[in-house]
């Protein structure tokens, strides 16, 4: 009779212990801010302020497209800039 109260107890315990546990909090992930004459971007997985004449790698020149911007400009040393 002893056993089963206890285990009668411990499962009301443990049930009652699962519903009063707080939800899980969602994870916020903040974003870059970039001032009023750059514009926001991710490439290669990385958050960027984007603004004209800047280096870019020219390998990610199909995402620079997405933001508006191109990466073919070479200049004397033969590092591309953001056109």
């Amino acid at each position: 009779m002893r056993r089963r109260l206890a285990l009668l107890v411990s499962v009301a315990a443990l049930s009652g212990g699962v519903a009063a546990l707080p939800a899980a909090t969602p994870t916020v992930a903040l974003a870059k801010s970039c001032s009023g004459s750059f514009t926001h971007a991710v490439i290669n997985g990385a958050e960027k302020c984007l603004r004209r004449g800047q280096y870019c790698a020219h390998a990610a020149d199909r995402q620079y497209h997405r933001y508006g911007f191109s990466c073919r400009n070479r200049d004397a040393r033969g590092s591309y800039h953001l056109t």
